[in-house]
């Protein structure tokens, strides 16, 4: 596959996680471990207009704990997430930033939907108060391109800078593009993930004119279902995951610690539809079969999959025919997870948190669960690790995000192997 094939490996040093499950990686492991949905009633705003009244929102989180106080000031929640997550990510990888390898660090950070609660707070000030009420920093604050922009002069990194926006597969795709800025040689270390944080009554709003949303409010740790027959729509969360990135060459020059190594990446459009996959999965499943193609792998190598499957009746078997047309007979050998029963849909965060995830199946060889399996949908009939983490052999794995649009990533996230040095 071309640049892909031709140029040395990139590897994951160090990895940062904010969700609704916890506040960094092993707090949010830990919840998916023990099977604990992180879905609640909104505690943000009144939600009691709305059809849909939960989400995962990240609680008990003071980011003035974290960032200056007047840096934290000019930044939109998903900013926030963003710099904190890749904090944790950077002291993860032992990594700082220096005057001698500035200039060889990138971001490629991506948000779904960017700043949403700035938009709206500014939204109302002009309504109530006219021009004069919309703040100087409104603009800065609220594009999508921002948090990548604002984290680079946070830890002061100058290679590459740019963001990814493809709706649900951002982050995906985000880990995808820098890996390849890595294999072009433009940077030795990428700073990759997504970040989210819009669960405001706007957003809120116009998901469930969508009809998109779970109503299950009496029972909100049960209303993310993926795969499962009464599955009645996604819950919104919020959240951030980050990766380094580097050069195997270069972390092995500076004596990284390697967690593991993004062997393959696909990326496809459906030219379908704006809001739904092709019924018989054809987008998906070739971003698949590119992912494995630029990995050198086969179907049966796979050792377990992170499904997009976000709990939708149209979506979630949609990936699994996606999923049957790629791996054949070994699908229904392969187990797939949906972690969104856990964490919810982190929209365009979704592609890094769930990769972290990934990776962490591989460190500790544990197949995460999908919740709230209670009655599968006849047509979705694989192995989907059912309610409860299982012991397994996880060297290999694929993680898919597909996004509105008809935007679609997957990535092949795999175990270090030492015979690459």
């Amino acid at each position: 596959m071309g640049l892909w094939d031709e140029t040395e490996p990139v590897v994951v040093t160090g990895i940062g996680l904010l969700t609704c499950l916890g506040i960094g990686v092993e707090k949010t492991w830990q919840g998916i471990l023990e099977g604990r949905s992180g879905i609640g009633r909104i505690q943000s705003f009144d939600p009691s207009p709305f059809p849909t009244q939960i989400a995962g929102e990240i609680r008990d989180l003071d980011p003035e704990t974290y960032l200056d106080p007047k840096e934290s000031r000019k930044m939109d929640r998903f900013v926030q997430l963003g710099a904190i997550a890749t904090l944790m990510a950077m002291e993860d990888a032992r990594l700082k930033v220096t005057a001698a390898n500035a200039e060889r660090i990138g971001l490629c950070i991506g948000s779904g939907i960017g700043g949403a609660f700035t938009w709206e707070e500014n939204h109302t000030n002009l309504l109530n108060k006219g021009q004069r009420g919309v703040s100087p920093r409104f603009i800065p604050m609220m594009i999508a391109n921002i948090a990548a922009g604002h984290i680079a002069i946070l830890i002061g990194a100058k290679g590459p800078n740019l963001a990814t926006i493809t709706a649900c597969a951002t982050a995906a795709h985000a880990i995808g593009v820098a890996a390849m800025t890595l294999k072009m040689g433009l940077a030795d270390v990428m700073i990759a993930g997504g970040t989210e944080a819009a669960i405001t009554p706007l957003s809120l709003a116009g998901f469930c004119s969508m009809k998109a949303l779970s109503s299950r409010n009496d029972e909100p740790e049960k209303a993310s279902r993926p795969f499962d027959a009464k599955r009645d729509g996604f819950v919104m969360a919020e959240g951030a995951g980050i990766l380094i990135l580097e050069t195997l060459s270069h972390a092995v020059k500076r004596e990284a610690p390697i967690i593991g190594l993004i062997k393959g990446f696909g990326m496809t459009g459906d030219a379908y539809h704006l809001t739904a996959m092709p019924p018989d999965g054809d987008g998906p499943s070739r971003s698949m079969k590119m992912a494995l193609k630029t990995a050198r792998l086969s179907p049966n190598e796979l050792d377990y999959i992170n499904a997009h499957a976000t709990s939708t009746p149209l979506g979630d078997p949609t990936e699994v025919k996606a999923i049957k047309a790629v791996l054949g007979p070994d699908a229904y050998s392969t187990p797939v997870s949906s972690t969104k029963s856990l964490h919810g849909h982190t929209l365009g965060a979704a592609g890094a948190v769930e990769s972290i995830i990934c990776l962490l199946s591989i460190r500790d060889q544990i197949l995460p669960p999908t919740i709230n399996l209670e009655e599968p949908d006849p047509e979705c009939d694989l192995d989907f690790v059912p309610n409860t983490p299982r012991k397994a052999t996880v060297e290999t794995t694929l993680c898919n995000s597909f996004g509105f649009g008809g935007q679609n990533a997957s990535l092949i996230i795999t175990k270090f192997d030492r015979a690459h040095l």
